[in-house]
């Protein structure tokens, strides 16, 4: 086994993930089985939205409930996990030196992208996490350069990286979780696990265009660039693919690892 952690992009789900049993919880709760337990996690989620990168300097970072609507159950839960103004700074200094001119933020808290998986995978919440916003605003290759700076941090620090494999909520039309995929999110996602295991990484970096149904499944951008901040942060462009289920009729859950 590599001595340095994986990068994981994870597909997060709806904020309810946390009140089912599924596969994909399931998935979650063994996730961290597979390798050593981090020094600390940095967390990169689609829910964290700045025009320049941002890290989270939270000595103990809030639980957001960044949503509305949902069962009052998901309100009362709470991720009391430490946070990490030291691999704030380290990650602030590696951005830095990669000229991406990030920003600190001494409060922002962890929003349901990031502790619906860490409260499932690490519910103890005794491991330090930081939080690293997203730039929908830039494009997949800054993302890319974002995870290229990011790589010094594996040989302590788990990257985990919180988006969506398909995304489009505009067709929710209150199907069940059960409900049979649509053809044009299994063309994409299908398409996206051949590009990932071959290891194509030019054309994930543009797959607005060489992925089918791209921006159907993927509207706004910042479900999906999380997943090339885990690409760029790994040594090995193929990945592989560690869980797949699909919710809902429009969600594909897949979850990615890189070496």
């Amino acid at each position: 086994m590599s001595k340095l952690f994986p990068t994981l992009f994870v597909s997060h789900g709806a904020p309810t993930l946390i009140l089912e049993k599924s596969r994909t919880t399931g998935f979650f709760r063994e996730l961290s089985t597979h390798f050593p337990k981090p020094s600390a996690i940095l967390c990169v989620s689609a829910h964290w939205e700045t025009a320049q990168p941002t890290v989270s300097e939270a000595n103990q970072p809030k639980t957001i409930h960044d949503f509305y609507g949902f069962p009052q159950e998901l309100y009362e839960l709470d991720y009391p996990c430490p946070g990490s103004p030291e691999l704030a700074r380290r990650t602030s200094e590696l951005l830095t030196a990669a000229g991406l001119n990030p920003q600190v933020h001494l409060t922002r808290g962890l929003d349901h992208g990031a502790w619906v998986p860490l409260l499932l995978a690490f519910p103890k919440a005794e491991i330090p996490v930081m939080q690293l916003s997203v730039q929908p605003g830039l494009d997949a290759r800054h993302h890319f350069k974002v995870g290229a700076a990011l790589k010094p941090l594996r040989s302590d620090v788990l990257i985990l990286c919180s988006g969506s494999a398909t995304h489009n909520l505009r067709e929710f039309r209150g199907q069940r979780i059960d409900t049979p995929p649509a053809d044009y999110v299994v063309e994409f996602d299908q398409w996206l696990n051949d590009a990932v295991t071959r290891g194509d990484k030019e054309a994930l970096i543009d797959y607005v265009r060489k992925g089918p149904s791209a921006v159907r499944n993927h509207p706004t951008p910042e479900h999906f660039i999380p997943l090339h901040v885990a690409l760029g942060a790994a040594d090995n462009p193929a990945g592989t693919r560690i869980h797949h289920e699909y919710n809902y009729g429009i969600l594909s859950m897949a979850a990615y690892a890189w070496s």
